[in-house]
Parts: C-alpha cells; structure tokens; sequence
C-alpha cells in the first residue's frame, strides 16, 4: 500500500490533499528481513508506517531471553515513538521480519507538523489513542484470560498473525512458553477448546 492511500483510510482519514502533503515529509525505503529498525537502549527518535511486510518488538534481558511486546504486518503503524523510547533511548528492539516498505518520520519532526496542522493532529492522536486501547487489551488479556482463551483472543484481534510470525514469538507475545503454544494449538485443532 502506498503511503497516501494508508493515510486517507482507516478512523481518523485524512482528506487527499492534506495526506498527499504530510506523505511527502516522510521517507519511504525498502528494509530487508532481519534489518533492526531500532535496538534497545540506543537512540530512537524515529516514528514509523510500515506499509507491508511484518515487524516485532521485543526487549531482552541480560541473560539473552527475549519477551515479545508487539508484532505488525502492515499496512500499520508501528508503535509511536513516545510509547518505544525513555529519555530518547529504545526500550526495546524493532525488528523487521519480512522484506518489508517503511515509511520514516523524525518524532520531532512530526510534533511540530502537529502543532501547526489540525489535520496532522488529528491524525497522530487517534494513533496514540489506537495504541494506548491494543495495549490496555494486550494487559487486560494477559492478566484475565487463561492459556486458550488467551490463544482465541489473539485469534480474533490478530487473524492474520499465527501464520505469519514466528511460534516463539507468538508464544512470547501471549505470555507463555512455546511448548504451552504448541500444545494449545494442537487441543484447538482437534476440538477440545
């Protein structure tokens, strides 16, 4: 998807004109499978689209373990600069995991885009207010439902997601080992859930 047809959709669209210009603020490259966007605890002062192909966010520990914290196939926003970064710093690791088309914005840059345009404002809110509501119900998730309930919750707010990230970080992602993954999946395939 291109950049200004993303831009005129979704539950706040902006008019054709106003997204042709905002469009043309950002940069749009081509990144391959594997290609970290951003690492935890390094500078991070980008905002991103991802246009197509797939991304996780994960923070890891000294120990090497990974938990996953989001995943995203595109077109989507990736989460906002302001939820992704302390003090200027990632918290966490940006991955793309598929050739994917990223559309890149300095935070900055934007901010001032959003005080002198309405339309940009507007914009940019009902995004913080999308993500604030996935992750509310990402914790919600996580802390009320059990292990298949977990699964079919993820199912419905993600349908195109189980088959298209990895099982371990599907699994990371729903606060469960893959072992308890692979076992949930198998129960729900032959019926018992």
């Amino acid at each position: 998807m291109d950049l200004i047809s993303f831009l005129t959709q979704g539950e706040t669209p902006m008019p054709r004109a106003a997204a042709a210009e905002f469009a043309a603020l950002w940069a749009i490259r081509r990144v391959l499978p594997g290609t970290p966007l951003s690492h935890q605890g390094e500078a991070d002062t980008s905002e991103y689209v991802l246009l197509n192909g797939r991304a996780d966010l994960t923070i890891g520990d000294a120990d090497g373990a990974i938990a996953c914290v989001g995943l995203f196939a595109g077109p989507c926003v990736i989460t906002p600069n302001l939820a992704r970064t302390r003090d200027g710093n990632a918290y966490a690791t940006l991955e793309v995991t598929d050739e994917a088309l990223i559309a890149e914005m300095d935070s900055e840059t934007l901010t001032e885009r959003m005080l002198v345009n309405e339309e940009i404002r507007n914009w940019a809110n009902a995004v913080l207010r999308q993500e604030i509501q996935r992750k509310a119900d990402r914790e919600w998730a996580l802390a009320s439902l059990k292990g298949a309930a977990r699964l079919a919750w993820f199912r419905e707010r993600y349908p195109e997601h189980e088959n298209g990230f990895a099982h371990g970080l599907i699994a990371s992602f729903l606060g469960m080992t893959p072992v308890s993954l692979s076992r949930l999946r198998k129960e729900t395939r032959s019926g018992r859930h």
